[in-house]
């Protein structure tokens, strides 16, 4: 099934193999701009079916990341054109992440105090600008408890960034409300101490998420909107949260109406737990729609979750990074390359090495 055709009313692609989003930072500076580079890199990987771009910031508070591409300016839009035009010459859909990173940020990168549900920081690093100069990994920031009109702020950027993606060439957008990032902590019980409509009960903790899904779909189509999520990692976080599996589960029997392209697990990163089949099981029971996991996979464990019908569409993300051609690989059971200390290396920043050098297997 890896190789066979996904269809269905929403999303249509070659292959049930997606690429995952992975932060590269190649922006063209100044202004975090998608180039000719990234349009490159994208297109050696457009054997998989679908593509999904690393993550990209819907605005300037939003960004956690030095040199990530935002989708904010005329310039993101324009750039980005040349990355979707190369990916559908190869026959590919794209679809666009995207980004707020909550309190993950620093006043540096974005020029502004990180926003969050409530004040509260945990130790955590993101890849910032250096104090000796260059970049690298700098601690966070302590946010700011996000008032109802930066909430609703939120909401409309996220609008006018689908908007934006739409202008761009892209066939649709995954909203990141993964990994200890704004939607994620809104969620959990750690992060989110707020007594408003956002805080407090499960269903006031989902709402945000549910808001903006709701605006952005109602804008540009549910069948052009997808979501990641990974309640089964805490990155971001101190401790795992009791209450974090079900209110996943509340969220997706409320988000199963909207139609959405896709919903996307992330999975095995950081500090995790593994997904049981007791709970693939409970997903498939309150959500009919198509649903994509990524997460350390093989070929071999991708091919499980599809014959076992716990997933349509299964990505891969490291593996990427270092076999443009990583289908092939997969068809002809080629070997893959390694994603060694040196491809961790460059994978923040940098120039061509790391990024567009790694061959195409060769038999």
């Amino acid at each position: 099934m890896l190789f066979t055709a996904f269809s269905n009313t929403r999303l249509k692609t070659k292959n049930r193999i997606a690429m995952a989003p992975m932060t590269r930072s190649r922006t063209s500076q100044p202004g975090d701009v998608p180039n000719e580079m990234m349009a490159v890199y994208y297109k050696q990987r457009a054997n998989a079916g679908l593509v999904v771009t690393e993550g990209a910031p819907i605005s300037a508070v939003g960004r956690g990341y030095s040199m990530t591409p935002g989708i904010y300016t005329q310039a993101h839009i324009d750039g980005w054109k040349k990355v979707t035009t190369a990916i559908h010459d190869e026959g590919s859909k794209v679809f666009i992440q995207l980004w707020h990173v909550g309190r993950r940020s620093h006043s540096s990168i974005s020029g502004e105090q990180p926003l969050a549900p409530s004040a509260i920081k945990v130790p955590d690093q993101v890849f910032g600008p250096l104090p000796e100069g260059g970049f690298g990994m700098i601690e966070t920031e302590q946010p700011k408890a996000m008032s109802q009109r930066d909430i609703d702020n939120t909401i409309a950027d996220f609008v006018q960034a689908a908007k934006n993606a739409m202008e761009a060439g892209f066939d649709g957008v995954e909203i990141h409300a993964a990994h200890g990032y704004l939607f994620d902590t809104f969620m959990r019980l750690e992060s989110n101490q707020r007594d408003d409509q956002y805080g407090g009960s499960q269903e006031n903790r989902m709402r945000f998420m549910l808001d903006t899904l709701k605006a952005v779909a109602d804008e540009i189509g549910g069948d052009k909107v997808a979501v990641r999520v990974s309640p089964h990692v805490t990155e971001g976080f101190v401790d795992e949260d009791a209450e974090i599996i079900q209110v996943m589960l509340t969220a997706f029997e409320k988000i199963a109406p909207m139609n959405l392209a896709y919903l996307h697990f992330s999975e095995n990163i950081s500090r995790h737990v593994e997904a049981s089949e007791s709970f693939r099981q409970q997903v498939r029971e309150v959500y009919p729609n198509p649903i994509m996991v990524a997460g350390k996979l093989t070929k071999a464990t991708a091919q499980e979750l599809l014959d076992k019908n716990y997933a349509d569409l299964v990505a891969f993300g490291t593996p990427y990074v270092t076999n443009p051609d990583l289908v092939e690989r997969f068809k002809h059971n080629w070997p893959l390359t390694g994603f060694d200390a040196d491809a961790r290396l460059t994978l923040y920043g940098g120039g061509e090495e790391g990024y567009i050098d790694y061959p195409e297997y060769r038999a």
